[in-house]
């Protein structure tokens, strides 16, 4: 499932390629991936102009020019590409907004969406998301605070939305191997010098895969040399049974209420 580096680097694309272009035609060949009717939907969209594409945690927001959010997430298998009708992927799309002659397609969403909003109803589908990880005001002090009286498995706050914005499985585990700190350590049982690490894991973490690319299997357009480049970077997620680049030793795979995890049984602590 994509996650923040992978949205964000989305939002970087779409922005250069669509920003201030007019939507010439809507297709939707399922209608679940939306929540309103096709009618309703292709009448609210078609002919608007995408002003800004947003990020917050795993959703981009395309911002139209009527005051309509479009509120996209993925979820698991779902991407997205930019091109002609020649260069369309031989897959199956079940929404396609038109630019003229280009097409943004989206493929996959089988369990992710595109809904349609206004700029209340969006805000209030996302009010219980917890803070962006990598916003300017998200500083260590503010961290620790805020982290202060919080519980749980270090891996499973660290994928839950409500708790920070935007981190999932990849991500989880290659922050807790920066940090050297076991996926299974309680909150509450780190050292103030452990939850700093973890801080300092966590903003420095995120932004290199944002700007490797993130681990995405399919470029955004022709030509995307980019998108998907951390796919070789990982240290440790899906990366089991290869030597630790610190120690050596073999990267270990177990479940952690059920989703996979990786990490180094040696120099993590």
């Amino acid at each position: 499932m994509p996650e923040l580096p992978e949205m964000e680097n989305y939002k970087r694309n779409l922005n250069q390629l669509l920003q201030n272009k007019m939507i010439t035609d809507v297709i939707i060949n399922r209608e679940k991936s939306v929540n309103v009717t096709p009618i309703v939907f292709i009448g609210a969209v078609r002919g608007t102009t995408i002003q800004a594409v947003e990020r917050r945690a795993k959703h981009l927001l395309f911002r139209l020019s009527n005051n309509k959010v479009l509120l996209l997430h993925l979820m698991l298998g779902g991407w997205m590409y930019y091109s002609e009708e020649k260069d369309k992927p031989k897959r199956t799309v079940q929404v396609q907004l038109s630019f003229g002659e280009k097409h943004l397609y989206f493929i996959g969403l089988r369990l992710g969406y595109l809904h349609l909003y206004t700029e209340q109803e969006v805000e209030q589908e996302l009010a219980d998301l917890g803070p962006e990880p990598l916003a300017a005001s998200f500083t260590e002090a503010q961290f620790l605070t805020y982290i202060e009286k919080k519980r749980g498995m270090l891996k499973l706050k660290l994928v839950d939305q409500h708790f920070l914005s935007g981190i999932g499985n990849c991500y989880s585990d290659e922050i807790c191997y920066d940090a050297r700190l076991l996926p299974d350590r309680k909150l509450e049982d780190l050292s103030s010098d452990e939850l700093s690490a973890l801080y300092t894991s966590i903003r420095t973490v995120l932004p290199e895969a944002t700007e490797i690319g993130g681990y995405m299997e399919h470029p955004l357009y022709v030509g995307d040399t980019k998108t998907g480049a951390f796919n070789d970077k990982c240290r440790v997620y899906d990366c089991e049974g290869q030597p630790c680049q610190r120690c050596g030793n073999k990267i270990v795979k177990t479940e952690i209420s059920s989703k996979k995890t990786f990490f180094c049984p040696v120099c993590q602590h």
